[in-house]
């Protein structure tokens, strides 16, 4: 009798060990098995999203609200770089990247480190190659190599997603060229040199407050003043990562106003809609 007592009270555990191993099994996040990317800026973790769907998790080094002329990585940040399979690299002269693409690379050496920007046209000095819907189409193509290399078998996904989000950026840069083709005035003023390579696909010119990250002069100040009366400058734009003090003062000097617009929104396209706007607006 005590040996079957027994017999059962071992079979009764083996059952809720199998369970609890299925019911573990069953718990485990899906955020395990995906590919990890890294990446420099939140637009790229939008568009490693964009293109891996749920196979991908992306990993910002530099949070919202940093500079990315300034900010260092924590501890943590590096560590969950040695889990990444990919770095997917601005590669257009971030400051950040500068200063620490190497050593990220070293505390992983068997991660692909890809260049998203090879094959576009770089404006010297001016790391801001995201703000052009056209140039992400390239940048956009470079990570869907790059996805496709370290994960070959799941191909027809990445593309699927790639073409899909290149016709939305399509249609975005038909957007924004609509909007701002009757534009009277095509000169803006904005305090952090942001915005060259928008200026540069929709004919437009930057008047930059901050020049190589140089606050301006006394006589630099005199002479943005002219230049902002000259051009009829009725907005100063200014983003949320950097200070706001000499904006103001010129903005107070001329009778403007200061507008913030975020070059770093993680949500692209509407992102690149709202800056859109607030330009069509001051221009128009």
């Amino acid at each position: 009798m005590n040996n079957i007592i027994l017999i059962v009270i071992l079979l009764l555990g083996t059952v809720f060990m199998t369970l609890a191993c299925i019911n573990n099994t069953q718990e485990q996040p899906s955020g395990e098995e995906q590919l990890i990317v890294a990446v420099s800026i939140l637009p790229q973790a939008d568009f490693v999203e964009q293109i891996g769907g749920n196979k991908t998790k992306a990993i910002v080094m530099i949070p919202p609200g940093a500079s990315p002329a300034t900010y260092e990585p924590t501890a943590n940040q590096l560590m969950e770089v040695s889990d990444a399979k990919i770095y997917a690299a601005l590669g257009s002269g971030l400051p950040f990247e500068k200063v620490w693409l190497d050593k990220i690379r070293s505390v992983n050496e068997d991660m692909l480190v890809i260049n998203t920007s090879q094959g576009v046209d770089i404006i010297p000095k001016d790391p801001h190659v995201w703000l052009s819907p056209r140039s992400v189409k390239i940048q956009v193509e470079n990570i869907y190599q790059g996805l496709v290399q370290v994960d070959p078998g799941n191909k027809d996904l990445y593309f699927q997603n790639k073409e899909q989000f290149l016709e939305e950026l399509t249609t975005l840069d038909l957007q924004i060229n609509e909007s701002l083709k009757g534009s009277r005035n095509r000169s803006f003023m904005v305090f952090h040199p942001s915005w060259e390579y928008f200026a540069r696909d929709y004919n437009l010119t930057m008047i930059p407050v901050e020049i190589e990250g140089k606050e301006p002069s006394a006589g630099d100040m005199v002479n943005l003043i002219e230049t902002a009366s000259r051009n009829n400058i009725t907005v100063i734009f200014v983003q949320p990562q950097f200070s706001t003090k000499s904006a103001q003062v010129i903005a107070d000097e001329i009778g403007a106003s200061v507008v913030p617009i975020d070059p770093l929104g993680k949500d692209y396209i509407t992102n690149m809609q709202i800056v859109t706007d607030a330009f069509t607006r001051v221009l128009s």
